[in-house]
């Protein structure tokens, strides 16, 4: 899939239209010191509910907190009485406005069955237009959002009309404005968030305007789960010693993110230890409808992580966003995206016996690769639906980014609710949700004639055609059925270096090492499996197939097979039901036997956190070029992220991730070849170990139960000793600690003033790096390990840090100068300018000299050099990222010119003032005759007003060549971004001028 130019695709979202709010002040923000994530009552505002613009300032008062009052009662008082004449002002303000609502004629109650009313909402029915009962579910969401919030400034009628009339101006990518109700965060992404605010509080102050003005105006949660590393694993003492590592690692990172949790209004931070954020979403930060002073509106939110998508499979619209983009959200400005096209996915049928979800997503996920939905939302329908649980239905919406859509979503119906009931949510919330979106016609009831919908196209998938399947090598979607693994391995060993190939000579191919294990003997071949992980919460969040794990691993002991002791094997739950089940369910003992003893709960493996192989592993491996694999439950497998030691990764359902464990192998063909040699002597097969559905169904019937979703989720912000010991200053502003290489002051608003700098184009720019296709955000900005001969390392250790305290760059984010040094760090880099040599390094065009990437961008930046990157297709693919467009800024990047660029990527460049082209259709850097050793013009006015969205640019080089390119700037908007030098400098400003 190609985004050639706007007309394939454009960027879905961008934070917002240049129009802020008026600000609120620090002091009229309270916390609610009482749990309710479905209402947040203010009486003293009740009566204003008919505005829309209100709502966003109701969040800030009543602040959703899970019944943890991160202040003194002496401070929370204090707090109201301050707030008393604010809220009167507002009140005086805001019922003014709220009798000139556009669309206060329908703004209508919802009545409980026993009488009383639920509260108040906006009635889609009442508008009487026969467009709406076409709609996908997803674009109502969309317009009852611009209906509530429309005050014809932020959100306008003609807004509204764009919305209700979908289906001819989706096509024409139309801009409107979107509000989401909350921002999702995790630590990885969420520590340069509170960074950059800490920045701009700083910025505001030096500027001459109230830093209290840098304040969330919705709510935020922040759930830390992407710390925690593998270094123990095999161990009935993993989870104490992997938790120990942590603090003892990310302790300053976590106690700036307590100082967060109380600088910040409207921000809860989830303890280390609590889980996936996805999950944890899932399972208990999604309201699915809110209740807000008693008006009801869908519940919706933004990320900072590309998978809080799967919150779509509950019935809630969700994606994600860059970490600059969430910041403006969080700031009060609307969202600004493109009105996306929908395709419809109908489901038919059901999974035949012994398939699992994880073989329905990589299926799903390969259809829609080919299909093309970058930038678009798909929408799942169809009688098939009821056959999928509500688990399966969020595996799949969890893996949008890698089919390339927005969002994969799943409406409401009687499937969501029994879900709802079965992880604690009160049976009087289930009853409210229900009504109000049937009433609002946003809940699917099968049971009833379904009306016929309107999609942008349209996909089919026969349930009963899934076939079991793993994925990989080296990319989500390149599905591999399970019949055809063996054939698909020795193609790879033989095809050319590529996706699908490792270029391993003939006579190499059937080597083996032999080393010696902690005295034992042991050998590894091309395919050895040395780690294997059930991680992530695309699959730990499924009942079915993580008890279909333990559930292998039980007939495995019960036959006498056993995992090889030089298998790293891990098991990380997505939250604490998980292991209430596993334990209820009496299988958690089979999986400790065979090694996949809990580990913690947090992405792990995933996301890179894999942890150190035995030191006797990773020397055979490395001594003898041995093309080592990974089996992981996760959702990436892209080159070096897993492991570095690890080339061939693929990814499984968590009962696979058992079965590939027991076999030490990828080179095996279950259906033919036996998995080992049983306790009796006879070989054990595949089929031996493999529960039946029903089975499974058993197991998941008499094991999950709403007690444990209770039980965990009212202890989950209780934290745990270590996380409570953190002490914190009280300030609201941060004390910078010049010597700190966690949490560093950005440079971003440094010589900062109310002018912007305007729009530039590049002159006689080198390339710093010349592309291929599919350059993922793990290329540009790894997550994982630290190399020791990086300049990182060179930084970290001239600072004090030991080699064994480097931590990760994912750990790091919140410190400038390990991120620049890290940009473009990845071992596995393949840039062309190096004929074939992988890794971290590109030539100095004016010298010659082969260097590290940073050190040859800093080369060039004192000599007043600006530097732009050539790219393929699918630039920035995989997980939405800032610091992918964070880094190249602060080396002095100042356009990336590519076939296409991967959707949250490119409006990250826009965001930090980086300038995205595209070639035309047909065209590349090849096909122009590029080397990437010319210097570069990029001819842009320098007056925004000349500037337009998707505008042709001529591209003219030093040895006389010239060609055009599109400019992906997509919406008026980011111009404006581009004109202030990015979207955080435009906010500071915006808010200064208010």
């Amino acid at each position: 899939m190609h985004i050639t130019g706007l007309g394939s695709a454009s960027s879905i979202l961008r934070a917002s239209r240049a129009r802020f709010p008026p600000p609120v002040s620090k002091t009229s923000l309270i916390y609610s010191p009482k749990f309710s994530p479905y209402s947040t009552t203010n009486n003293q505002l009740r009566s204003l509910s008919f505005s829309s613009a209100v709502r966003s300032f109701r969040c800030s008062y009543s602040r959703w907190s899970h019944g943890v009052d991160w202040r003194s009662p002496a401070t929370l008082r204090h707090q109201i009485r301050a707030v008393a004449p604010v809220v009167e002002s507002f009140q005086r303000k805001i019922a003014t406005m709220a009798q000139e609502h556009p669309f206060k004629g329908i703004f209508t109650s919802l009545p409980k069955p026993g009488g009383g009313e639920f509260g108040k909402f906006y009635s889609l029915p009442a508008l009487n237009d026969p467009r709406i009962e076409k709609l996908p579910y997803s674009i109502r969401i969309l317009l009852e959002s611009a209906i509530r919030n429309c005050d014809n400034f932020q959100v306008t009628k003609g807004d509204v009309e764009k919305i209700i009339d979908w289906e001819n101006t989706a096509p024409k990518l139309v801009e409107i404005p979107f509000k989401p109700a909350r921002v999702l965060l995790q630590d990885f992404t969420g520590v340069p968030v509170v960074v950059d605010l800490a920045s701009m509080r700083d910025a505001m102050a030096q500027l001459g305007g109230d830093s209290n003005k840098i304040n969330p105006l919705v709510p935020v949660d922040l759930v830390i789960d992407h710390s925690v590393q593998v270094d123990v694993a095999r161990s009935e003492n993993a989870v104490q010693a992997n938790m120990e590592l942590e603090f003892q690692r990310n302790k300053e990172r976590f106690a700036f993110l307590k100082w967060g949790s109380t600088a910040f209004q409207n921000m809860l931070v989830v303890p280390p230890g609590s889980g996936i954020v996805h999950q944890v979403n899932l399972e208990y930060l999604g309201r699915v409808v809110f209740n807000t002073d008693g008006v009801l509106y869908p519940d919706s939110v933004v990320g900072t992580d590309s998978h809080t998508t799967m919150i779509d499979g509950l019935g809630v619209a969700g994606w994600g966003v860059g970490g600059i983009e969430a910041e403006a959200a969080m700031l009060g400005q609307p969202m600004s995206m493109v009105l996306p096209g929908v395709v419809g996915f109908k489901l038919n049928g059901k999974l035949h016996n012994g398939v699992t979800a994880t073989d329905l997503v990589l299926t799903v996920t390969q259809m829609l690769r080919k299909h093309g939905v970058v930038g678009k939302f798909v929408e799942f329908y169809g009688d098939g639906m009821s056959k999928l649980s509500l688990a399966d239905r969020a595996t799949i919406a969890n893996m949008s980014p890698e089919y390339g859509a927005t969002m994969g979503f799943f409406p409401v119906d009687h499937v969501t609710l029994q879900y709802l009931k079965l992880t604690g949510r009160s049976d009087e919330t289930v009853a409210m949700i229900e009504a109000y979106l049937r009433a609002n016609k946003m809940f699917v009831d099968y049971n009833e004639p379904q009306p016929e919908r309107v999609y942008s196209s349209y996909l089919q998938l026969d349930l009963a055609d899934v076939e079991p399947c793993i994925s990989g090598p080296k990319r989500p979607h390149d599905r591999v059925p399970l019949k055809e693994m063996k054939a698909d391995w020795h193609a790879c060993l033989n095809n050319k270096v590529g996706f699908k190939g490792f270029a391993v000579p003939k006579e190499a191919q059937d080597k083996v090492a032999k080393f010696s294990f902690h005295g034992q003997p042991a050998e590894l071949k091309h395919g050895s499996v040395v780690i294997a992980a059930i991680t992530s919460c695309t699959n730990t969040s499924n009942p079915s197939v993580m008890l279909g794990a333990g559930l292998v691993a039980k007939k495995a002991c019960e036959l006498g097979l056993k995992v090889k002791p030089w298998i790293k094997t891990s098991l990380a739950p997505g939250s604490g039901v998980v292991t209430k089940y596993l334990l209820q369910s009496g299988l958690q003992k089979y999986l400790n036997e065979q090694g996949f003893n809990i580990v913690g709960y947090g992405c792990t493996t995933c996301i890179g956190n894999s942890g150190d192989l035995d030191e006797s592993v990773g020397s055979v491996i490395s001594e003898n070029d041995i093309l080592a694999a990974a089996v992981l439950s996760g959702n990436r497998n892209f080159e070096g992220r897993v492991h570095p030691l690890t080339r061939a990764n693929y990814l499984a359902s968590p009962p696979l991730v058992v079965a590939y464990a027991l076999a030490g192998t990828v080179n095996i063909d279950f259906d033919k070849e036996p998995i080992g040699t049983g306790k009796d002597g006879k070989s054990v097969y595949f089929k031996d170990i493999w529960p039946t559905t029903e089975e499974i169904a058993e197991v998941v019937q008499s094991s999950v139960l709403p007690t444990m979703f209770k039980s965990t989720y009212e202890s989950i912000t209780k934290g745990n000793p270590m996380w409570n010991q953190l002490s914190v200053p009280a300030s609201t502003s941060y004390s910078w600690d010049p010597s700190s290489t966690y949490i560093h002051e950005p440079p971003y608003f440094k010589n900062m003033t109310m002018n912007p700098p305007g729009a530039h184009g590049v002159k006689d720019a080198y390339c710093l790096l010349n592309f291929g296709d599919s350059i993922t955000t793990d290329h540009i900005s790894p997550a994982g390990s630290i190399h020791k001969d990086s300049p990182t390392a060179k930084y970290l250790l001239e600072h004090g840090v030991d080699r064994k305290d480097f931590n990760s760059y994912g750990s790091r984010r919140g410190n400038d100068e390990v991120m620049a040094r890290g940009t473009f760090a990845n071992i596995r880099l393949v840039n062309k300018f190096l004929n074939g040599e992988v890794g971290p390094k590109t030539v100095h065009i004016p010298t010659g000299e082969k260097l590290s990437v940073y050190d040859a961008a800093m080369r060039y930046k004192n000599a007043g050099h600006d530097t732009i990157v050539l790219a393929g297709a699918e630039y920035g693919s995989g997980s939405s990222r800032d610091w992918a467009a964070k880094g190249p800024m602060l080396l002095g990047v100042k356009a990336v010119i590519a076939k296409s660029f991967e959707r949250i990527h490119r409006s990250n460049l826009v965001g930090m003032g980086i300038i995205p082209l595209c070639f035309k259709d047909g065209q590349d850097a090849d096909t122009l005759g590029l080397t990437g050793h010319e210097r570069y013009t990029i001819d842009l006015p320098s007056n925004i007003s000349e500037i337009r969205p998707g505008q042709d640019v001529t591209v003219t080089t030093d040895n006389g060549k010239s060609f055009t390119c599109t400019a992906r700037f997509d919406t008026a908007v980011e111009l404006e971004y581009f004109n202030h030098g990015g979207i955080l400098p435009y906010a500071i400003r915006s808010l200064m001028k208010q």
